[in-house]
C-alpha cells in the first residue's frame, strides 16, 4: 500500500540524521494506514497517500511511544480514487464501523425482510446486499445473504453480531 516507504530499513543519511537525535525508526501495519488516512480524511479534511500517512499510524499504533506536544507532517495527495475507496473501507473495517458477513437463510418469503428489520432494530445501516440462491454448496431450501453494514464503532458492531447470533442467524466473516 505505501510501497515508497516499504523499505528494510531507511537510507544511510536518513537513519543516521534520525540516530543522532535519538530519535527511532516504527513500524505500521496496513491497516494502521488505513486507519491513518481515514483519520486525515474524517478529522482533518486532508487527502494524503499511504505513505503520507504513516505518522499518523504510528501514533495510532504506539501512542505510548510519544510524549506530547506531538507533530505530524502529512504528505502526498497522490492516491489512485480506486485504491482510496479500498483503503476507507478498510479503514471503517479496521475502527469497527464497516461490517462485511454473510449469512445462511431459509429460503421462504420473508427471511431475508425479517434480516434487514432485525439489522434496523439494532441500529445498523445496510449498505448492501447480495442474495444467492443457485450456488452449488447452498442445500435446495436456503440462500445466502452477503451483507455490508455501517456501524457506530468496535462495541456497537460487537451488539449487532451478538444480537444476531441470538437470535439464531449463523455469520460467516471474510
Amino acid at each position: 500500500m505505501a510501497d515508497g516507504i516499504a523499505v528494510s530499513r531507511p537510507g544511510d543519511i536518513p537513519f543516521g540524521i534520525i540516530s543522532g537525535y535519538g530519535g527511532r525508526v516504527v513500524t505500521v501495519s496496513e491497516e494502521g494506514l488505513s486507519r491513518g488516512l481515514l483519520l486525515c480524511l474524517e478529522r482533518a479534511k486532508q487527502v494524503v497517500e499511504p505513505a503520507g500517512a504513516a505518522g499518523v499510524a504510528a501514533l495510532l499504533e504506539h501512542p505510548r511511544d510519544f510524549v506530547p506536544p506531538v507533530v505530524v507532517l502529512l504528505s502526498g495527495g497522490n492516491i489512485d480514487p480506486l485504491l482510496l475507496v479500498k483503503l476507507l473501507r478498510h479503514g471503517l473495517t479496521a475502527s469497527g464501523r464497516y461490517l462485511a458477513f454473510r449469512c445462511l437463510l431459509p429460503d421462504q418469503p420473508g427471511s431475508l425482510a425479517k434480516l434487514l428489520t432485525d439489522l434496523a432494530d439494532h441500529g445498523a445501516n445496510v449498505l448492501e446486499v447480495g442474495h444467492d440462491r443457485l450456488a452449488p454448496r447452498l442445500d435446495v431450501d436456503e440462500v445466502e445473504v452477503v451483507l455490508q453494514i455501517e456501524t457506530r464503532g468496535p462495541e456497537h458492531c460487537g451488539e449487532v453480531i451478538g444480537a444476531l447470533r441470538a437470535a439464531g442467524y449463523t455469520l460467516a466473516f471474510g
